[in-house]
């Protein structure tokens, strides 16, 4: 696959061995997802507790994700172009000015402008860490080493990352409010700026020094070729242009394009609509807040565990591809039971609900390492980054356009049962084995060493 400069592969031995390149990815993984997560427990009650309707919530959250959706492309080739550094050095203070507008913006186009802001920084780092992972083992160790530990304990450290995050910005809010007149003080003196619900977004801006400074120290790469402003512009179209291409070339990744659409349905279903039925079974925004932060860190915690559990079910399904169906399986019961207790506040219901959650981010945990082991062996590294980002475009997009139905459709069990049905047709899709990657089309592509991206030769 072509995209950009293509660098000259290494040969193996050179560069960080696998292990440490293993936790530099861990590393860089958590710090990243880490001041998300603070930020996730309290999202939506804040911006109710700014004077935002639901409606309004929603739009934000679909600002979020069509500006990550539309910069995918673009981003994933000016990193397959200049380098994973430095566009995850940019992504890192993006953010750092997101989370300080989201902390402070009582206004509706400050919230806006920093979902935006967070969006484009989602678009940014949705492959550069992860391609610098697999270069650097391909470059350590060849083309055939194991790439499947590597990204099952990046995936668990990112689900760690949101798990603890989300707890710790959950309790904030609740622990400042134990302190009687702390929270009031807080508001007076910054002129309600600062409310108990801001402060998790705020300390998430700080932890953003923490994860650019990491990157800009831990993340080697070779030299790349001397890019100026023309190369730049010239070779991330190019990368554009072959990102469209492979799902229209390959069968398996238009499958794993399609399960990432799926995905997207479930997250904005769960992100959107469950922070609302924790504050209303705990009767106040800071306690469901509390409840919430509780929920998503189990959540996250089961999304880590079946990251975890990927290389497990591979074997015990017989295939990556099975495996992949299994997990959709998982999620999609999940969100039956999400959809079936939503009128409901019984013990009962509240745990059928909670079991369903569960099983959504189990589901998706498990599938996330092997729809990505198959991915990585279907294209090389000149264009490992953009493909990170079409299969995170196509999330994107799809995430926007599932939260603003959930938030205009009445709530009840048929936002639920809508996105279970779309996870359902994403698993129907690997009932049958791909076929093997076909060439493409055109003459006989030279080599890497020749100076010529190619199309990975793995099944």
């Amino acid at each position: 696959m072509t995209g950009g400069p293509a660098l000259a592969a290494p040969a193996p031995g050179h560069g960080p061995d696998g292990a440490t390149a293993r936790r530099r990815f861990v590393t860089v993984s958590f710090l990243f997802w880490f001041p998300i997560g603070m930020s996730i427990a309290t999202g939506v009650l804040l911006f109710t507790e700014r004077g935002m309707g639901l409606a309004a919530i929603a739009g934000f959250y679909a600002v979020h994700s069509l500006t990550a959706a539309a910069m995918e492309l673009p981003t994933g080739g000016l990193s397959d172009v200049i380098g994973r550094r430095p566009v995850l050095a940019i992504a890192g203070l993006l953010n750092l000015a997101a989370f300080t507008l989201i902390g402070l913006g009582a206004a509706g186009w400050a919230i806006a402008l920093g979902m935006g802001l967070m969006g484009l920084a989602r678009a940014l780092s949705s492959g550069p860490a992860e391609a610098w992972y697999v270069d650097t083992v391909h470059a350590h160790a060849g083309p055939d080493a194991d790439l499947r530990t590597g990204l099952a304990r990046g995936s668990s450290a990112t689900s760690a990352a949101l798990a603890l995050g989300t707890l710790l910005g959950g309790g904030l809010p609740w622990l400042l409010g134990l302190t009687p007149g702390l929270g009031e003080w807080l508001t007076d003196t910054t002129g309600g700026l600062v409310i108990p619900l801001s402060v998790p977004a705020l300390l998430g801006a700080l932890v953003e020094i923490v994860f650019v400074l990491y990157v800009l120290s831990a993340l080697t790469e070779p030299p790349r070729p001397r890019t100026g402003v023309r190369g730049v512009v010239g070779g991330v179209p190019a990368a554009i242009a072959a990102g469209l291409r492979l799902g229209a070339r390959d069968a398996l990744i238009r499958r794993i394009l399609l399960t990432a659409s799926a995905a997207g349905a479930a997250l904005a279903a769960v992100e959107l609509l469950t922070p609302g039925r924790a504050a209303a079974l705990m009767g106040t925004a800071e306690s469901g807040a509390l409840v919430f932060a509780g929920l998503a860190c189990a959540g996250f915690l089961c999304s880590a565990l079946g990251s975890q559990l990927a290389p497990l079910v591979a074997r015990f399904a017989g295939s990556s591809e099975r495996a992949v169906l299994v997990s959709l399986g998982l999620v999609t019961l999940g969100l039956t039971l999400l959809g079936l207790t939503a009128h409901a506040m019984s013990a009962l219901a509240t745990t059928v609900a909670v079991t369903g959650y569960g099983l959504v981010y189990l589901g998706l945990g498990a599938a996330g390492p092997n729809e990505n082991d198959l991915l990585h062996r279907r294209v090389d590294a000149s264009g490992r980054a953009t493909a990170l980002s079409v299969q995170s475009l196509s999330l994107q997009l799809v995430a926007a356009g599932a939260g603003l139905g959930a938030g205009a459709l009445p709530p009840g069990p048929l936002p639920w049962l809508l996105a279970a049905t779309a996870v359902l047709a994403g698993a129907l899709l690997w009932l049958r084995r791909a076929a093997p990657a076909k060439p493409p089309p055109g003459p006989v592509p030279r080599t890497e060493a020749d100076g010529s991206a190619t199309m990975s030769a793995h099944p």
